[in-house]
Order: structure tokens, then C-alpha cells, then sequence
């Protein structure tokens, strides 16, 4: 399969205050990670380990102090904004812990707003918003706002936003971080099932364990570095070491 994201020797430090060459802290030290089309992968560490940070690098959010982060090939650093812009729109999809849904727009209306900003006609944005939210099981609630919603529901109509328009890569920051128990899982497993019939990359980040034998892949984070990069195979953990070979998703 072929390669959807490279991060070459990634560091990303910040200011601690006005002086932006002096008191520096690092986010991310030195973080290297491929990964393929069709993967499903978890971004795994404590709270400050630098897993938001490097989901901000891979969505063109933010760039690297030092390093590389390639995008279905393309080196994000050397692309003005108005390019960055067409590429997280074209190739990227977000869902947010927060859900970020328009309170006073439907959830029809809120998986339609990212064709708006493409400019399809009336016709193709209605087909793709039907499909995108039988997708996610919540068909019978495209009229309903975000307020006469459950957080599982809100949360998978953020799904649903986020693969409307066809991306290739999917970023989840904490998706499950406002959810019980029963509602994490349930998203997990329909991001899980989107992942293998539609072909769709998925990488989440979470600190939550209860989470993580739901994923094939998980990379470790801690203090900035990768710790681990782990393949689950019946359940069982393989280890791949931090400069282990990154090979293509076993999806069973």
C-alpha cells in the first residue's frame, strides 16, 4: 500500500514567553513515523507526552521546528497557506474532542458544511451528506441540532463531517475523551468498521487503555519521543521498536 504520511526527524518547540530564541520547550524531540494508506492507528501516551502536537504537524496545522511531515507525499513545509489550506481540505479530515458542531445548524447541515467550502452543486452535497450519515447510523436524526442530540450522537456526526468529503486521512484528537464507556467503544468500532470498507486511514490520538485493543497499530508517546510503535495481531501486542520497519495494516 502506498505511504499516506511521513514525519522525518520531527522536533516542535515553543516560547515560553516573548523571547522566541531563548526558553524554548520541546513538544516533540527527534519523532519519526510512517504510516500507510488503509492503516488504523492510535497515538497512545500521558497528557503533555506530545500526541496533540504531532496531530497538529500531520493536519497542517502546525509545522516542525526541525524535521519533515510529508503528506500523501507533498512536504507540507514548503507549501504557502492557500496550498495548506487546499491540501487539509482535499486529503484531510477532522474530528474534534470538543465535537465543534454548529449549534444552531442541523446535523445534516453540519456534515454539508465542508461541501460548501468545495463548491459542489446543491445535487452532490445532498447525496454525499445522505450517505455520510447512513454511514454513521444516524440517518433518522439528519433534521435534529447538536442540542437535541446525545454526546455519542454529536460525536458521530463529527465522524461523519470529517469523511463527507472523501479524504484519505482521517486525524481524531482524544475523540472519545466527552464519551462513557459504552459510547468510546461504540465510535472506536465505527471508525474501526469506516476503516475497512471504505479504505479510510484513520490515526486517533488517547491516553484511555480501554481503547487500545480496539487498533491494529499503536505508537507510543512519551515526554516528546516515541517510546513504542506496537502491532496488534489477535490481540496480542507485537512489538516494532522505535526504528522498527513499518509495514502495511493487517485488517482482519
Amino acid at each position: 500500500m502506498d505511504e499516506i504520511v511521513r514525519v522525518e526527524s520531527v522536533t516542535r518547540r515553543f516560547p515560553l514567553n516573548h523571547d522566541r530564541t531563548r526558553n524554548l520547550v520541546s513538544a516533540l524531540n527527534d519523532v519519526s513515523l510512517h504510516v500507510r494508506a488503509g492503516e488504523f492507528l492510535a497515538i497512545a501516551g500521558p497528557s503533555g507526552s506530545g500526541k496533540t502536537t504531532l496531530l497538529n504537524l500531520i493536519g497542517c496545522i502546525d509545522q516542525p521546528t526541525t524535521g519533515r511531515v510529508l503528506i500523501d507525499g507533498v512536504e507540507t513545509s514548503k507549501l504557502n497557506p492557500g496550498r495548506l489550506a487546499v491540501l487539509r481540505r482535499q486529503k484531510i479530515g477532522f474530528v474534534f474532542q470538543t465535537f465543534n458542531l454548529i449549534p444552531v445548524f442541523t446535523a445534516a447541515e453540519n456534515v454539508e458544511y465542508p461541501l460548501l467550502i468545495q463548491g459542489l452543486s446543491s445535487h452532490e452535497r445532498r447525496t454525499r451528506v445522505a450517505e455520510a450519515l447512513e454511514s454513521v447510523g444516524l440517518s433518522a436524526r439528519a433534521g435534529h441540532r447538536p442540542d437535541l442530540l446525545s454526546g455519542g450522537e454529536r460525536q458521530r456526526v463529527a465522524v461523519a463531517r470529517a469523511i463527507v468529503h472523501r479524504p484519505a486521512l482521517v486525524l481524531a484528537d482524544e475523540p472519545t475523551a466527552n464519551l462513557d464507556s459504552h459510547n468510546a467503544t461504540q465510535l472506536i468500532d465505527l471508525m474501526h468498521g469506516l476503516n475497512q470498507r471504505l479504505g479510510l486511514t484513520f490515526i486517533f490520538s488517547t491516553h484511555d487503555a480501554r481503547l487500545l485493543d480496539h487498533t491494529d497499530r499503536i505508537v507510543h508517546l512519551r515526554d516528546g519521543t516515541v517510546e513504542s510503535d506496537c502491532r496488534m495481531h489477535a490481540k496480542n501486542l507485537i512489538e516494532g521498536g522505535r526504528h522498527g520497519q513499518v509495514l502495511a495494516s493487517s485488517l482482519s
